[in-house]
């Protein structure tokens, strides 16, 4: 049962953890005791890229406090290989992105994920395989906070399809990349799709 926890806040973190975490530098240390989710949320300024931690011996009970002051959203995604080693990427909100959505009411995750990422790009999904990772990304909406937690799935398409932007959903390209084609993707997305391509093994 997974026992740490990070948050993105835009371009910041916020990692819920009982030993110290080594992937960061620069972290700056938050007390658990007393810790407000909300007070620290509005003091972060725009723009920031900051890494925070919360060091304890109970990160669940921790990160359980900070999803019951938030509204909860379940989404689920994708990592699709084709047949020639290249990966389904989506540019959207003038960022390389991964298709994703909401999880619809009786809707299971690794159906959601499924259906949102032939919905976004047009293709039909050979295997849906076993879960990569989970992310956690907090926005506000409508003057609510709202935490985002994402299902990420390893997927699969025969061939290498031709690939169909849902333009509606904002999706300006969709396109088939190798992992030596990267670049562009890693200078210009958001840190929690690093982790999903670290637990494709691509990064």
């Amino acid at each position: 049962m997974i026992q740490n926890y990070r948050i993105y806040i835009n371009d910041n973190s916020l990692f819920i953890s009982d030993t110290m975490p080594d992937e960061v530098e620069n972290l700056q240390l938050l007390e658990a005791e007393g810790f407000e989710f909300k007070t620290f949320y509005k003091n972060l300024s725009k723009g920031s890229a900051g890494h925070y931690v919360i060091l304890t011996e109970s990160p669940k009970v921790v990160f359980k406090r900070i999803k019951e002051s938030c509204q909860l959203i379940k989404a689920a995604g994708g990592l699709v290989k084709n047949a020639d080693k290249g990966y389904l990427f989506i540019f959207r909100n003038k960022r390389w992105d991964l298709p994703k959505g909401k999880v619809e009411k009786g809707e299971k995750m690794k159906e959601a994920a499924l259906r949102e990422v032939e919905e976004e790009c047009g293709v039909k999904i050979f295997k849906n395989k076993e879960k990569l990772c989970r992310t956690y990304h907090i926005y506000e909406m409508n003057n609510r906070i709202v935490l985002k937690k994402t299902n990420w799935y390893s997927m699969t398409v025969k061939g290498s399809p031709k690939l169909v932007p849902q333009k509606e959903e904002g999706i300006t390209k969709a396109e088939w990349l190798t992992p030596n084609e990267l670049a562009p993707v890693l200078k210009n997305t958001y840190p929690l799709i690093l982790d999903v391509l670290k637990s494709g093994d691509l990064l």
